[in-house]
């Protein structure tokens, strides 16, 4: 077998394969054992029809074109793998020259994983913030799990700070139309709580469980739903209930009932405890970013565009359902945006997509240069780890299949690289 290579782009290339008499005689061996499978002749079982009588029985057409079919089929991946080269796709086929029983010549071009040559990764410039926990921080953690607690006794007064009104609402916009998640019946809000659009809440104080009545107000002009940002809308709104909250004493027997405390002084170590290694976390996957965006921009690696159009269906459907789950569709979405679909794919879903590939392939080479292995015992803890997560039946049953457990280990060699690519550069 005789290969040629040519370079068409740094992602894909075309092999072109000659092959000899002797590899065809060989093929065409492969292919009588294959027609022979289904051939019926009297006086041999189906299946046991020696390859001699077979090629009296066939025609010299169909031989050729199996002949051909299994000489290609068997000369591709050799080839490929003498070339070092690791095909992201179904190489596309074109035969070029075929002399039955002498020589085919055919060309087989498709994407492959580009060669990604690692930047310097172990002197990168970064610089992991200081964490710190004030006083308020605590305070307010202190005050949420007070309010946990909390005693709600209904009151006929009216409503002030740091009551719980129960309300029924709905959202009207400048049209005169509802809109999507504008509404909500028996609505426990806490006044003060700063968990609805400003003016809202201070709307609220000084009504009277049965009062209804119209509340105008404006979202922010940075609302997350860009189609609401800015709008000046009014709210329907009838107070059901009027509760006073009353927060339990902090003392001892506070502390006690938050777990096993026996002083504030206890609980609030506890919570500044809780409060450092969440921040800590934030912190490392901030730096883990900025170290894996460094090393590829040094790196250069390039991003082949089967890749990333299999990244680009699944930060779509991830996309879609985040949205969903906040009422919204992709259409709308867009419409806020004023982008069509085509220029979405475009800009933001491709940018994120060759990210997220370049990322891939610089971690991977990565892995292999730090060796990172991962044991069985590792992936065993992991999966029974998310055994116990995910209580589903069908779920369980997808865990269990070899996919999931190679999904498994891809990511704890993912998570192990990064946390080398962290101790590397934070000595």
């Amino acid at each position: 077998m005789k290969v040629s290579r040519k370079n068409i782009t740094t992602t894909k290339v075309e092999l072109t394969i000659t092959l000899s008499q002797k590899e065809l005689i060989g093929a065409e061996q492969v292919a009588l054992v294959h027609l022979g499978q289904e051939l019926k002749v009297p006086g041999f079982r189906k299946g046991k029809v020696p390859t001699n009588v077979v090629k009296q029985r066939v025609s010299s057409e169909e031989l050729d074109s199996h002949t051909m079919s299994d000489a290609i089929n068997r000369a591709v991946p050799e080839a490929f793998g003498d070339e070092n080269l690791q095909p992201l796709d179904r190489p596309e086929v074109s035969v070029k020259k075929y002399v039955p029983g002498q020589e085919l010549e055919f060309t087989a071009e498709v994407e492959v994983l580009p060669p990604t040559k690692l930047a310097p990764y172990k002197s990168l410039k970064v610089t992991k913030s200081k964490i710190v926990v004030s006083k308020k921080d605590i305070d307010d953690v202190v005050e949420r799990m007070q309010t946990g607690f909390a005693e709600k006794k209904e009151v006929k007064r009216a409503i002030k700070e740091g009551d719980e009104a129960v309300i029924d609402f709905k959202g009207i916009d400048a049209k005169g139309e509802a809109f999507a998640g504008g509404a909500s019946q028996d609505y426990p809000l806490t006044i003060g709580s700063k968990s609805f659009i400003p003016g809202f809440e201070e709307g609220l104080i000084g009504k009277k469980t049965g009062d209804a009545f119209d509340l105008p107000v404006a979202f922010p002009s940075d609302y997350q739903a860009a189609h609401l940002a800015g709008q000046k809308v009014k709210f329907e709104i009838k107070v059901k209930t009027v509760k006073e909250v009353v927060l339990p004493k902090l003392d001892a027997d506070f502390a006690k009932k938050c777990g096993p405390f026996e002083t504030v002084a206890q609980l609030r170590k506890d919570i500044e405890g809780e409060i450092k290694a969440q921040r800590d976390h934030e912190s490392n996957e901030k730096l883990k970013d900025q170290l894996v965006e460094q090393l590829v921009k040094a790196s250069k690696p390039s991003a082949p565009d089967v890749l990333v159009q299999d990244q680009m269906k699944n930060i779509e459907t991830d996309f879609v359902q985040n949205l969903a789950a906040r009422g919204m569709s992709l259409d709308q979405h867009l419409e806020d945006k004023k982008m069509t679909r085509e220029q979405w794919e475009k800009s933001d879903l491709r940018e994120a997509a060759v990210t997220r590939v370049k990322s891939a392939l610089v971690l991977s080479e990565l892995s292999r240069a730090e060796k990172i292995i991962v044991e069985e015992d590792e992936v065993e803890a992991r999966h029974q780890q998310l055994l116990q997560q995910y209580p589903d039946p069908n779920m369980r049953l997808q865990l269990e299949t070899p996919e999931a457990r190679n999904d498994i280990r891809n990511r704890l060699v993912t998570e192990k690289t990064l946390d080398r690519l962290i101790a590397l550069n934070t000595k």
